[in-house]
């Protein structure tokens, strides 16, 4: 009886010591894997941060197209980077999903005919963008697009409404430009004035966005608007608004650019509204297109 005691006694505490092996391996592999977890997440902060670096907005890309390189300024005679610019904000906080255009309703109004309203205020990380959104929510009643682009850019006749203006809006762009690495800041003399220039002193960024242009009417056509990146769509049609599209095409042949060219005019000869009532289109950025196209 002792000895049958002692073997029960014997078996319980082998399989207690199991027991608390067993536990003893798993929190120590879960403790593995919990570090090993942490060490991904922070390996994927440091890609996130180095690509936030160069990521741009669509008004850095359509400033940066529109800028010499060396002379660090956008021409003197473009008078459509200006409304331009004004444009890619507003695509840009549709894309980030901020703003929208309100239901079409029964009656099927027309994209320029709907008013923009503000789909989420969450900040965007862009004093810019945030600024435009601000405008937007608190605005009532609301305003089409054709109106925010016009408010936006100053070019309005009523004075009550002239504090919607976005001031330097292509010095503060230039600036983000600067502190992403991708411009340098100079001063250069015009005789009777000083002007601040942004000279480019990243090239290798530059010559990405320009290819990334080049390629989505060459290499990458796919002939389907609503099968291009919607990023890139809109860069393209906002890029030829503001008048600087011509500065992408212009390092290619000439068999490559009559291409590109053709394909570019085979976009702008699109029918917004047919196009905005595709599946998944987005509506606001059609009638950005079709604002600047009427």
């Amino acid at each position: 009886m002792t000895s049958l005691t002692q073997r029960t006694s014997g078996l319980v505490q082998r399989r207690t010591e199991a027991i608390r092996s067993a536990a003893a391996a798993e929190k120590e592999k879960d403790s593995g894997g919990e570090e090993d977890e942490a060490r991904r997440g922070e390996e994927d902060e440091d890609d996130k941060g180095d690509s936030k670096e160069t990521r741009l907005t669509l008004m850095e890309e359509v400033l940066l197209l529109g800028l010499k390189d060396r002379e660090g300024y956008t021409s003197f005679w473009n008078d459509c980077i200006s409304s331009g610019l004004r444009g890619c904000m507003l695509v840009e906080l549709a894309l980030r999903g901020r703003i929208q255009l309100e239901a079409c309703g029964v009656r099927r109004k027309s994209l320029l005919a709907r008013k923009v309203i503000c789909k989420s205020d969450a900040p965007t990380g862009d004093v810019l963008l945030d600024e435009a959104l601000k405008h937007i929510k608190e605005t009532q009643p609301p305003e089409t697009v054709q109106s925010w682009i016009e408010l936006l850019s100053g070019e309005t006749w009523n004075p009550l409404k002239l504090h919607y203006q976005l001031r330097n809006v292509r010095e503060r762009l230039a600036k983000n430009l600067v502190e992403k690495g991708v411009l340098t800041t100079e001063k250069q003399n015009f005789l009777l004035f000083d002007m601040t220039t942004h000279p480019l002193t990243n090239s290798t960024i530059k010559q990405r966005l320009v290819k990334k242009v080049q390629d989505s009417v060459l290499e990458k056509w796919v002939n389907d608007p609503h099968r291009m990146d919607k990023r890139v769509l809109s860069l393209i049609l906002l890029a030829h608004s503001s008048d600087v599209l011509e500065n992408a095409f212009a390092p290619l042949q000439d068999d490559q650019y009559d291409l590109g060219m053709k394909r570019v005019h085979t976009l702008l000869e699109l029918e917004p509204e047919k196009e905005s009532s595709k599946p998944n289109a987005n509506e606001l950025m059609w009638a950005v297109v079709a604002a600047f196209t009427k």
